[in-house]
Protein backbone atom coordinates (compact mmCIF):
# COMPACT_ATOMS: atom_id res chain seq x y z
CA UNK A 1 0.00 0.00 0.00
CA UNK A 2 0.82 3.30 -0.51
CA UNK A 3 2.28 5.70 2.80
CA UNK A 4 0.62 8.47 3.97
CA UNK A 5 4.12 9.69 5.62
CA UNK A 6 7.65 9.76 4.53
CA UNK A 7 11.08 10.33 6.12
CA UNK A 8 13.98 10.30 4.13
CA UNK A 9 17.20 10.46 5.67
CA UNK A 10 20.34 11.89 3.44
CA UNK A 11 24.06 10.65 3.71
CA UNK A 12 24.30 14.33 5.60
CA UNK A 13 21.74 13.20 8.30
CA UNK A 14 23.64 9.97 8.31
CA UNK A 15 26.80 11.40 9.48
CA UNK A 16 25.41 13.73 11.74
CA UNK A 17 23.85 10.61 13.97
CA UNK A 18 26.11 8.27 13.50
CA UNK A 19 28.30 9.07 16.32
CA UNK A 20 26.11 7.56 18.71
CA UNK A 21 25.68 4.42 16.98
CA UNK A 22 29.58 4.37 16.85
CA UNK A 23 29.67 5.13 20.90
CA UNK A 24 27.29 1.96 21.43
CA UNK A 25 29.52 -0.39 19.39
CA UNK A 26 32.65 0.67 20.80
CA UNK A 27 31.23 -0.23 24.21
CA UNK A 28 29.90 -3.33 23.16
CA UNK A 29 33.75 -4.18 21.51
CA UNK A 30 35.47 -3.26 24.68
CA UNK A 31 33.38 -6.06 26.09
CA UNK A 32 34.94 -8.18 24.27
CA UNK A 33 35.74 -12.01 25.82
CA UNK A 34 38.80 -13.69 24.69
CA UNK A 35 39.30 -17.18 24.94
CA UNK A 36 42.46 -18.82 26.93
CA UNK A 37 45.47 -19.41 24.61
CA UNK A 38 47.56 -22.78 25.04
CA UNK A 39 50.33 -23.93 22.91
CA UNK A 40 53.59 -25.35 21.93
CA UNK A 41 56.27 -23.82 20.33
CA UNK A 42 59.78 -24.46 18.87
CA UNK A 43 62.91 -22.61 19.39
CA UNK A 44 66.64 -23.11 17.93
CA UNK A 45 68.97 -24.08 19.76
CA UNK A 46 66.52 -23.72 23.13
CA UNK A 47 64.11 -26.40 22.28
CA UNK A 48 60.08 -27.07 22.80
CA UNK A 49 58.53 -24.01 24.81
CA UNK A 50 55.30 -24.93 26.21
CA UNK A 51 53.28 -21.73 26.70
CA UNK A 52 49.74 -20.40 28.15
CA UNK A 53 47.76 -17.09 27.94
CA UNK A 54 44.94 -16.74 30.70
CA UNK A 55 43.23 -13.94 32.06
CA UNK A 56 43.02 -12.13 29.04
CA UNK A 57 41.40 -8.19 29.90
CA UNK A 58 40.59 -5.74 26.83
CA UNK A 59 41.43 -2.72 28.76
CA UNK A 60 39.78 -0.22 25.25
CA UNK A 61 38.50 -0.49 21.94
CA UNK A 62 39.06 2.67 20.53
CA UNK A 63 37.76 3.96 17.06
CA UNK A 64 39.04 6.92 15.72
CA UNK A 65 37.80 7.16 11.87
CA UNK A 66 34.43 5.70 10.98
CA UNK A 67 31.64 6.06 8.94
CA UNK A 68 27.89 4.80 8.26
CA UNK A 69 27.07 4.71 4.50
CA UNK A 70 23.81 3.60 2.36
CA UNK A 71 24.46 0.27 0.70
CA UNK A 72 21.61 0.37 -2.27
CA UNK A 73 19.44 -2.10 -1.80
CA UNK A 74 20.46 -3.44 1.85
CA UNK A 75 20.87 -0.56 3.58
CA UNK A 76 23.33 0.53 5.76
CA UNK A 77 26.99 -0.31 5.93
CA UNK A 78 29.57 0.79 9.26
CA UNK A 79 33.16 1.44 8.32
CA UNK A 80 35.83 1.44 10.79
CA UNK A 81 39.20 2.16 10.00
CA UNK A 82 42.43 2.75 12.42
CA UNK A 83 41.05 1.05 15.12
CA UNK A 84 43.00 0.22 18.00
CA UNK A 85 42.81 -1.92 21.33
CA UNK A 86 44.55 -2.96 24.43
CA UNK A 87 45.07 -6.05 25.60
CA UNK A 88 46.52 -7.21 29.18
CA UNK A 89 46.96 -10.94 30.36
CA UNK A 90 49.01 -13.67 32.31
CA UNK A 91 51.53 -16.02 30.57
CA UNK A 92 53.10 -19.23 31.52
CA UNK A 93 55.89 -20.82 30.32
CA UNK A 94 57.82 -23.98 30.52
CA UNK A 95 60.81 -25.01 28.55
CA UNK A 96 62.76 -28.26 30.02
CA UNK A 97 62.60 -28.20 33.39
CA UNK A 98 61.93 -24.30 33.76
CA UNK A 99 58.95 -22.95 34.38
CA UNK A 100 58.06 -19.53 34.77
CA UNK A 101 54.99 -16.68 35.06
CA UNK A 102 54.33 -12.86 34.51
CA UNK A 103 52.41 -10.51 32.30
CA UNK A 104 51.84 -9.24 29.49
CA UNK A 105 51.13 -5.86 27.20
CA UNK A 106 49.62 -6.51 23.99
CA UNK A 107 48.79 -3.58 21.75
CA UNK A 108 46.51 -4.40 18.10
CA UNK A 109 46.59 -1.55 15.73
CA UNK A 110 45.49 -0.64 12.44
CA UNK A 111 41.97 -2.50 13.02
CA UNK A 112 39.25 -2.05 9.92
CA UNK A 113 36.42 -3.48 10.48
CA UNK A 114 33.11 -3.29 7.90
CA UNK A 115 29.59 -4.26 9.17
CA UNK A 116 26.59 -4.49 6.35
CA UNK A 117 23.43 -3.93 8.24
CA UNK A 118 19.93 -4.85 6.08
CA UNK A 119 16.78 -3.58 7.25
CA UNK A 120 13.40 -4.69 6.63
CA UNK A 121 10.32 -4.75 8.04
CA UNK A 122 8.07 -7.47 9.78
CA UNK A 123 4.08 -8.19 9.55
CA UNK A 124 2.94 -5.94 12.14
CA UNK A 125 4.93 -3.18 10.52
CA UNK A 126 7.93 -2.86 12.89
CA UNK A 127 11.87 -2.16 11.75
CA UNK A 128 13.82 -5.31 11.51
CA UNK A 129 17.57 -4.98 11.28
CA UNK A 130 20.66 -8.46 10.69
CA UNK A 131 24.16 -8.31 9.45
CA UNK A 132 24.26 -9.23 6.56
CA UNK A 133 28.27 -9.54 6.01
CA UNK A 134 31.07 -8.69 8.50
CA UNK A 135 34.81 -8.68 7.99
CA UNK A 136 37.66 -7.81 9.89
CA UNK A 137 41.17 -6.73 8.91
CA UNK A 138 44.04 -6.33 11.06
CA UNK A 139 47.50 -4.93 10.68
CA UNK A 140 49.84 -5.02 13.41
CA UNK A 141 49.63 -6.76 16.82
CA UNK A 142 52.57 -6.24 19.30
CA UNK A 143 53.06 -8.12 22.22
CA UNK A 144 55.44 -7.25 25.35
CA UNK A 145 55.89 -10.16 28.33
CA UNK A 146 57.55 -9.15 31.18
CA UNK A 147 58.71 -11.65 33.74
CA UNK A 148 62.30 -13.33 34.87
CA UNK A 149 63.40 -15.01 31.25
CA UNK A 150 61.06 -11.91 29.72
CA UNK A 151 63.76 -11.73 27.01
CA UNK A 152 63.20 -15.25 26.13
CA UNK A 153 59.31 -15.36 25.78
CA UNK A 154 60.40 -12.58 23.57
CA UNK A 155 61.79 -14.67 20.81
CA UNK A 156 58.96 -16.51 19.93
CA UNK A 157 56.18 -13.38 20.26
CA UNK A 158 55.46 -13.57 16.35
CA UNK A 159 53.22 -17.35 16.53
CA UNK A 160 51.72 -15.19 20.14
CA UNK A 161 50.83 -12.21 18.23
CA UNK A 162 49.56 -14.71 15.11
CA UNK A 163 47.15 -16.62 17.21
CA UNK A 164 46.08 -13.17 18.71
CA UNK A 165 44.72 -11.68 15.30
CA UNK A 166 43.46 -14.55 13.93
CA UNK A 167 41.38 -14.57 17.22
CA UNK A 168 40.67 -10.86 17.41
CA UNK A 169 39.84 -11.22 13.81
CA UNK A 170 37.20 -13.78 14.56
CA UNK A 171 35.95 -12.40 17.49
CA UNK A 172 34.95 -9.25 16.60
CA UNK A 173 32.22 -9.92 13.82
CA UNK A 174 30.68 -12.58 16.12
CA UNK A 175 30.58 -10.53 18.73
CA UNK A 176 29.46 -7.57 15.96
CA UNK A 177 26.36 -10.31 15.19
CA UNK A 178 25.78 -11.32 18.59
CA UNK A 179 24.96 -7.89 19.77
CA UNK A 180 22.87 -7.34 16.63
CA UNK A 181 20.30 -10.48 17.50
CA UNK A 182 20.82 -10.59 21.07
CA UNK A 183 20.19 -7.14 21.48
CA UNK A 184 19.56 -4.60 18.78
CA UNK A 185 16.65 -6.93 16.92
CA UNK A 186 14.84 -7.64 20.16
CA UNK A 187 14.68 -4.08 20.75
CA UNK A 188 13.12 -3.10 17.43
CA UNK A 189 10.53 -5.48 18.26
CA UNK A 190 9.19 -3.65 21.38
CA UNK A 191 9.12 -0.20 19.65
CA UNK A 192 5.20 0.94 19.60
CA UNK A 193 4.13 1.70 16.09
CA UNK A 194 0.76 3.37 17.05
CA UNK A 195 0.47 6.40 18.96
CA UNK A 196 -1.64 8.46 21.37
CA UNK A 197 -2.59 11.69 20.13
CA UNK A 198 -5.25 12.75 22.57
CA UNK A 199 -8.38 11.83 23.88
CA UNK A 200 -9.83 10.87 20.68
CA UNK A 201 -7.36 9.96 18.53
CA UNK A 202 -4.44 8.19 17.76
CA UNK A 203 -1.72 7.65 14.90
CA UNK A 204 -0.63 5.03 13.13
CA UNK A 205 3.12 5.32 12.18
CA UNK A 206 3.76 1.51 11.50
CA UNK A 207 6.33 0.41 8.34
CA UNK A 208 3.96 -0.09 5.26
CA UNK A 209 7.31 -1.84 3.33
CA UNK A 210 10.72 -2.35 3.75
CA UNK A 211 13.51 0.90 4.21
CA UNK A 212 14.21 1.65 0.64
CA UNK A 213 17.97 2.48 0.42
CA UNK A 214 19.90 4.03 -2.46
CA UNK A 215 22.88 5.83 -3.26
CA UNK A 216 22.09 9.06 -2.31
CA UNK A 217 18.69 8.21 0.95
CA UNK A 218 17.38 6.07 3.12
CA UNK A 219 13.24 6.47 2.43
CA UNK A 220 11.16 4.55 5.49
CA UNK A 221 7.70 4.77 4.36
CA UNK A 222 5.19 4.64 7.21
CA UNK A 223 1.59 4.06 7.07
CA UNK A 224 0.71 8.04 8.80
CA UNK A 225 -3.27 6.69 9.64
CA UNK A 226 -4.89 8.95 12.26
CA UNK A 227 -7.75 6.72 13.84
CA UNK A 228 -10.34 6.90 16.10
CA UNK A 229 -9.58 5.41 20.49
CA UNK A 230 -12.97 4.59 20.58
CA UNK A 231 -13.78 2.50 17.24
CA UNK A 232 -11.32 1.93 14.72
CA UNK A 233 -13.54 1.68 11.29
CA UNK A 234 -11.60 1.02 7.95
CA UNK A 235 -10.69 4.72 6.09
CA UNK A 236 -13.22 4.68 3.29
CA UNK A 237 -10.41 6.09 0.64
CA UNK A 238 -7.24 4.73 -0.23
CA UNK A 239 -3.73 6.59 0.16
CA UNK A 240 -2.73 8.12 -3.09
CA UNK A 241 1.23 7.82 -4.68
CA UNK A 242 3.57 10.15 -2.95
CA UNK A 243 6.25 11.10 -5.27
CA UNK A 244 9.21 12.65 -3.69
CA UNK A 245 11.18 15.51 -5.27
CA UNK A 246 14.67 14.45 -6.03
CA UNK A 247 16.72 16.41 -3.12
CA UNK A 248 19.28 15.23 -1.30
CA UNK A 249 20.73 18.59 0.04
CA UNK A 250 19.57 18.49 3.81
CA UNK A 251 19.84 15.98 5.90
CA UNK A 252 16.05 14.74 6.60
CA UNK A 253 12.98 15.07 4.83
CA UNK A 254 9.74 14.58 5.86
CA UNK A 255 6.74 14.04 2.73
CA UNK A 256 2.99 14.29 3.93
CA UNK A 257 0.02 13.00 1.26
CA UNK A 258 -3.06 14.03 1.22
CA UNK A 259 -4.05 10.76 3.11
CA UNK A 260 -2.07 11.90 5.90
CA UNK A 261 -4.62 14.96 7.22
CA UNK A 262 -7.59 13.32 5.71
CA UNK A 263 -7.65 10.31 7.67
CA UNK A 264 -7.20 12.88 10.52
CA UNK A 265 -10.35 14.79 9.53
CA UNK A 266 -12.36 11.38 9.26
CA UNK A 267 -11.58 10.27 12.67
CA UNK A 268 -11.87 13.37 14.44
CA UNK A 269 -15.45 14.13 12.91
CA UNK A 270 -16.17 10.03 13.62
CA UNK A 271 -15.35 11.21 17.43
CA UNK A 272 -17.59 14.18 17.33
CA UNK A 273 -15.04 16.60 17.74
CA UNK A 274 -15.45 18.97 14.66
CA UNK A 275 -18.48 20.92 16.57
CA UNK A 276 -17.76 24.34 17.70
CA UNK A 277 -20.08 26.98 20.01
CA UNK A 278 -19.74 30.28 19.53
CA UNK A 279 -21.41 32.87 22.75
CA UNK A 280 -21.41 36.46 23.05
CA UNK A 281 -18.80 35.74 25.77
CA UNK A 282 -16.21 34.61 23.06
CA UNK A 283 -16.53 38.06 21.02
CA UNK A 284 -13.57 40.47 22.13
CA UNK A 285 -15.40 43.16 24.49
CA UNK A 286 -13.88 46.14 21.91
CA UNK A 287 -15.74 45.14 18.68
CA UNK A 288 -19.38 46.50 18.92
CA UNK A 289 -21.06 43.30 17.80
CA UNK A 290 -23.04 40.92 20.05
CA UNK A 291 -24.81 37.78 20.11
CA UNK A 292 -28.53 38.26 20.81
CA UNK A 293 -32.07 38.77 19.07
CA UNK A 294 -31.67 42.32 18.62
CA UNK A 295 -28.67 41.89 16.35
CA UNK A 296 -29.89 39.19 14.37
CA UNK A 297 -33.79 41.05 14.06
CA UNK A 298 -32.31 43.01 11.45
CA UNK A 299 -32.09 40.10 9.38
CA UNK A 300 -34.96 38.17 10.77
CA UNK A 301 -37.32 40.81 12.32
CA UNK A 302 -39.30 37.43 14.05
CA UNK A 303 -36.24 36.82 16.76
CA UNK A 304 -37.18 40.20 18.41
CA UNK A 305 -40.59 39.33 18.71
CA UNK A 306 -40.80 35.87 19.69
CA UNK A 307 -36.75 36.25 21.89
CA UNK A 308 -36.74 39.72 22.87
CA UNK A 309 -33.59 40.39 23.64
CA UNK A 310 -32.25 37.32 24.31
CA UNK A 311 -28.49 36.07 24.55
CA UNK A 312 -27.77 33.36 21.33
CA UNK A 313 -25.60 30.70 20.71
CA UNK A 314 -24.24 29.51 17.49
CA UNK A 315 -23.47 25.58 17.17
CA UNK A 316 -21.07 24.88 14.24
CA UNK A 317 -20.81 20.93 13.20
CA UNK A 318 -19.11 19.55 10.04
CA UNK A 319 -22.07 17.40 8.55
CA UNK A 320 -19.04 15.39 6.98
CA UNK A 321 -15.28 14.89 7.23
CA UNK A 322 -13.21 17.89 5.78
CA UNK A 323 -11.40 16.68 2.89
CA UNK A 324 -7.99 18.26 1.89
CA UNK A 325 -7.05 18.02 -1.57
CA UNK A 326 -2.84 18.54 -2.47
CA UNK A 327 -2.05 19.27 -5.73
CA UNK A 328 0.67 21.55 -7.66
CA UNK A 329 -1.18 24.54 -7.17
CA UNK A 330 -0.90 24.37 -3.49
CA UNK A 331 -3.74 23.07 -0.70
CA UNK A 332 -7.89 23.22 -1.39
CA UNK A 333 -10.41 22.32 1.14
CA UNK A 334 -14.06 22.19 0.44
CA UNK A 335 -15.84 22.11 3.92
CA UNK A 336 -18.92 21.79 4.13
CA UNK A 337 -20.31 23.50 7.52
CA UNK A 338 -23.57 23.48 9.63
CA UNK A 339 -24.44 26.14 11.78
CA UNK A 340 -27.52 25.74 14.38
CA UNK A 341 -28.58 29.24 15.99
CA UNK A 342 -29.92 28.80 19.31
CA UNK A 343 -31.78 31.52 21.89
CA UNK A 344 -30.68 30.91 25.18
CA UNK A 345 -34.41 31.05 27.15
CA UNK A 346 -34.24 32.73 30.96
CA UNK A 347 -34.41 29.32 32.41
CA UNK A 348 -30.90 28.49 30.16
CA UNK A 349 -32.53 26.15 27.96
CA UNK A 350 -31.89 26.46 24.20
CA UNK A 351 -34.79 27.49 21.49
CA UNK A 352 -33.37 26.24 17.89
CA UNK A 353 -34.17 29.17 15.84
CA UNK A 354 -32.56 28.31 12.12
CA UNK A 355 -30.19 26.38 10.51
CA UNK A 356 -27.27 27.36 8.05
CA UNK A 357 -25.72 24.95 5.77
CA UNK A 358 -22.56 26.48 3.91
CA UNK A 359 -19.97 25.36 1.42
CA UNK A 360 -16.67 27.30 0.74
CA UNK A 361 -13.56 26.81 -1.60
CA UNK A 362 -10.92 27.41 0.86
CA UNK A 363 -7.01 27.10 -0.76
CA UNK A 364 -3.81 27.56 0.55
CA UNK A 365 0.14 28.28 -1.30
CA UNK A 366 2.65 27.53 1.54
CA UNK A 367 6.19 28.53 0.78
CA UNK A 368 9.58 28.33 3.11
CA UNK A 369 11.23 31.92 2.54
CA UNK A 370 14.77 32.44 4.99
CA UNK A 371 14.00 29.23 7.23
CA UNK A 372 10.67 30.30 7.90
CA UNK A 373 6.88 28.74 6.71
CA UNK A 374 5.01 31.26 4.84
CA UNK A 375 1.69 31.02 3.00
CA UNK A 376 -1.47 32.56 1.48
CA UNK A 377 -5.22 31.86 2.42
CA UNK A 378 -7.91 32.65 0.38
CA UNK A 379 -11.41 32.03 1.18
CA UNK A 380 -13.67 31.39 -1.82
CA UNK A 381 -17.55 31.88 -2.12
Amino acid sequence: TNPGFVVRITQAGLDYAHQQGIAVLEKELAQLKMPDISGDFRIRRVGKVRYEISRLDLRRFHLPYSRISLVPNVGLQVSISNAFAEVDGNWRVKIYFIRDHGSFDLKVENIYIKINLKLGSDTSGKPTIDTSDCSTRISNVRVHFSGKFGWLYNLFHSAIESRFRKILESKVCENVVSSVRRDLQPYLRTLPVTARIDAMAGIDYSLVAPPTTTAQSLDVDLKGEFFSLAHRSAVPFPPLALAFPPDHDRMVYFGASSYFFNTAGFAYHGAGALVFEITDSLIPKDIDFHLNTSTFSAFIPQLEKMYPDMLMKFRLSASSAPFLNIGPGGLSLKPVVDIQAYAILPNSSLAPLFLLSLVSNVSAVIDVKSGHIVGSLKVGR
